[in-house]
């Protein structure tokens, strides 16, 4: 039985990628934060108590701020394979806390990297970069393309792939970054701008708020479906040499399109509803991201399923659900068709 650590494990990747390794088998840990409130809503589902038989998925308290903590949970498990998704990962909250930022997304991931490399375990270990490295690089953007950060978080990120590269080339670490482009689902977090989209449309529906606030509605973004990209981090870690990917769709559009494609399915007008207040706005602005994905293609054999239009109707149908409203039902469909046999539980 393989073991596997996650950082990150109560997001949305995290909770996803949690879920594909336990039904690869896989015994799986993952390092959460301690809170004074629960933070594990999206994987209690598939957690055990302690006290019960086959207990595949362990939670340990831990901080990307603390390395003898990390060190500890590291030598302890002996996992063969590590998944770093935790940072402070929303763009415009990173230009309030900008320290906070680059201590837990760029330095977290040194320390975890160092950790690895002092215990000489074998381990395949997984970067989490982001498309926002590339900022304002003209698109298509691939592994070649130079990076030009627009915010404290792409700054941390690039940082974090640096070190990863020069672990790889320096120890001879198995450490690969897998440079993602946006992906959501109902499990993305509310504050992120596509949730809180299909969140407020729900609410809306229920009577329960009459205005959606947004911030820059002309940027545009590659966005695809988390459960996909979590497969293709796994392909990344079974190959027989570590490297870097660009993971997308090779499509893009704008917030307002998101926007408009998700009232037009829920029978509203944005019109109405949608508000533009400045605060939303970043101090500097990614205009254009887009993913070329030709490398992913022919390494990984990456073969996307789920495109923008099937995101929009499965988080809209998602989250008016959550409100007690009966969904659509299209994005339901999509998903029973294009995923007979889900790995994932489903939203």
């Amino acid at each position: 039985m393989k073991k596997a650590l996650i950082t990150g494990i109560t997001g949305q990747d995290g909770s996803y990628l949690a879920e594909l390794l336990l039904s690869k088998g896989y015994e799986v840990h993952g390092i959460i934060r301690r809170a004074s409130t629960f933070n594990t809503a999206r994987i209690d589902h598939v957690f055990k108590d302690l006290h019960e038989r086959d207990v595949r998925l362990v939670l340990h308290y831990g901080d990307l701020s603390d390395s003898e903590q990390i060190s500890n949970i590291v030598y302890n498990i002996e996992p063969e394979e590590v998944y770093h998704l935790g940072a402070q990962s929303h763009v415009r909250v990173s230009f309030d806390t900008p320290s906070y930022t680059s201590d837990v997304t760029a330095i977290g991931t040194t320390r975890l990297l160092e950790v690895i490399r002092r215990s000489e375990l074998p381990v395949k270990f997984y970067q989490a970069s982001s498309s926002e490295m590339f900022g304002s690089a003209r698109p298509p953007q691939s592994e070649s393309t130079a990076f030009q950060p627009r915010s404290p978080y792409a700054c941390s990120k690039v940082y974090a792939y640096w070190m990863v590269r020069n672990y790889r080339d320096g120890y001879g670490m198995f450490a690969s970054n897998g440079i993602l482009f946006n992906h959501e689902s109902p499990r993305r977090g509310e504050t992120f701008v596509t949730r809180k989209i299909t969140r407020a449309i729900a609410a809306i529906k229920a009577k329960k708020q009459d205005a959606l606030f947004l911030g820059n509605l002309d940027a545009k973004r590659d966005w695809g479906f988390a459960p996909e990209y979590v497969e293709v981090m796994w392909k990344m870690l079974q190959q027989e040499s570590p490297d870097d990917y660009v993971i997308g769709t090779g499509r893009n559009n704008t917030v307002k399109e998101f926007v408009d494609s998700a009232f037009e399915y829920a029978g509203l007008d944005s019109q109405k509803h949608v508000r533009i207040d400045k605060r939303y706005f970043r101090p500097t602005e990614v205009d254009e991201l887009v993913a070329d994905t030709s490398k992913a293609q022919k390494d990984l054999g990456m073969s996307l399923r789920i495109g923008f239009e099937d995101i929009v109707k499965i988080m809209v149908d998602a989250d008016m659900r959550s409100y007690g409203l009966e969904p659509i039902g299209e994005g339901d469909a999509l998903l029973k068709s294009k995923f007979p046999g889900m790995w994932w539980e489903a939203d």
